[in-house]
């Protein structure tokens, strides 16, 4: 008995391993269009607005599919994490990326992206879940400087330094959605999509009205086009697929796919969009990736993340 019961335990854990593998690489495959339809939808549409509209109706299918489904709600804590992942996520990430992509070429906002495994690196140990090592370190700074060389002269013309910052800002925000819903009671990821874009929609409709953008709707196929893939497979699936990777992997390790996905990015922003890319911006994002492998990737984090006697008290084992 005691032989079949773990024989049927390692199957079940080898399936578990190889759904959230092929959910990790539908999440590069997808995500590697997304910057470039924000640029896209930005040709079209005011960021935030974008953003806002895109966000509000993804919000509608998945409630959609929670009623459906009759998924339970997040509740207490794990309600209060659901909310703080969707203002992470989707107010400071997507604002302030969809921002720095009217200015920053879809190519270069990707490989800024690419630094969300160091960046998560070093924060899933700030909160107490990962071991910080030499090998982060050098990476960062590696990194860091394929960022700079890739931004002082990678597409042989000026580079919007504030949209720069804001792609940054964006990435650090990113990375630390997927270290802080670590720290909460895990829900369905469904309902969790749910509530965190009920949290995300008014707060960025209210900027989009600060900001005093035009309130429209897309006015050439390209641009709906671009809004459809954003909602459907940028949001929905892509979100879902990430709660699913986190659920079962570490937080930096879930983070890799930001390091895979700028190849495809720089390739369809050169098919699509007909973006430029110099010497100089090949050899800044070749820097990136060996410094996001060196730092994150060589030598991944042995022990696993959900050590309890290490987590802070306000993490759920």
């Amino acid at each position: 008995m005691n032989h079949s019961t773990s024989r049927s335990g390692g199957l079940k854990a080898t399936t578990s391993d190889n759904s959230t593998l092929v959910a990790f690489l539908l999440m590069v495959l997808f995500g590697g269009g997304n910057a470039v339809a924000i640029r896209l939808s930005n040709f079209g549409l005011p960021p935030f607005w974008g953003v806002a509209t895109r966000v509000a109706t993804a919000m509608l299918i998945f409630w959609v599919i929670v009623l459906v489904r009759r998924t339970a709600l997040p509740r207490g804590r794990a309600l209060i994490g659901a909310m703080l992942y969707g203002t992470l996520l989707l107010v400071l990430g997507g604002g302030l990326l969809y921002w720095s992509l009217v200015r920053v070429p879809a190519g270069l906002g990707a490989t800024i992206l690419a630094l969300s495994p160091l960046v998560t690196l070093f924060l899933a140990w700030g909160h107490g879940l990962e071991q910080l090592r030499w090998r982060g370190v050098v990476g960062a700074l590696v990194a860091t400087a394929g960022v700079a060389i890739g931004v002082a002269g990678g597409f042989g013309g000026s580079v919007h330094v504030m949209s720069v910052l804001a792609a940054v800002a964006a990435t650090v925000a990113i990375a630390e959605a997927g270290v802080v819903i670590k720290l909460f009671p895990r829900g369905d990821s469904m309902a969790t999509n749910a509530v965190a874009m009920t949290t995300a929609a008014p707060i960025l409709f209210v900027l989009s009205w600060l900001a005093g953008e035009r309130w429209i709707l897309p006015a050439t196929p390209t641009t709906w086009a671009a809004f459809g893939y954003l909602v459907v497979i940028g949001s929905v699936v892509q979100f879902n697929l990430y709660l699913h990777v986190l659920s079962h992997w570490t937080a930096s390790r879930a983070s890799y796919a930001f390091l895979l996905t700028p190849v495809a990015t720089v390739i369809l922003a050169v098919l699509v969009l007909g973006e430029g890319i110099s010497a100089g911006f090949l050899i800044g994002t070749a820097l990136v990736l060996a410094g996001v492998w060196l730092g994150a990737i060589q030598s991944p984090p042995k022990e696993p993340e959900l050590a309890c006697p290490k987590l802070p008290t306000r993490a759920v084992c």
